[in-house]
């Protein structure tokens, strides 16, 4: 069984920065998609990043480029989110989420297509 588990999260004044991880378990060495995503209060959820466990292919969302990048470190089984320059609009829950990358859009980050998903861990961005 594949389970996901986000840390990381906080407070956090705007300009600041912080580092998500989301620990992944089960993946048996298949090619997985593990993907970030985030609800803002009154949003549907964004995804916004995703790598692969080869670590070819790493995508992107236009609301946090250049600001928010994603890494993974394979013997680990980790998968990193580095936020800086936060702003209040990035408050949100921030999860990881993970499909098999065949079973899957190319580039997707479209959360219905994600089977497995971490619980969350909740940025709150102030002044």
């Amino acid at each position: 069984e594949v389970q996901l588990v986000e840390s990381g999260g906080g407070s956090v004044q705007a300009g600041g920065s912080l580092r998500l991880s989301c620990a992944a378990s089960g993946l048996n060495g298949d090619e997985y998609a593990i993907a970030w995503f985030r609800r803002a209060p009154g949003k549907e959820r964004e995804g916004f990043l995703r790598i692969t466990r080869s670590g070819g292919t790493t995508d992107y969302a236009e609301t946090v480029k250049g600001r928010f990048t994603i890494h993974s470190d394979n013997a680990k089984n980790m998968v990193y989110l580095q936020m800086n320059n936060l702003e209040h609009e990035d408050t949100a829950v921030y999860a990881c989420a993970a499909a098999l990358q065949a079973t899957i859009s190319p580039d997707s980050l479209s959360y219905s297509e994600y089977d497995y998903w971490g619980q969350g861990t909740e940025i709150t961005v102030s002044s």
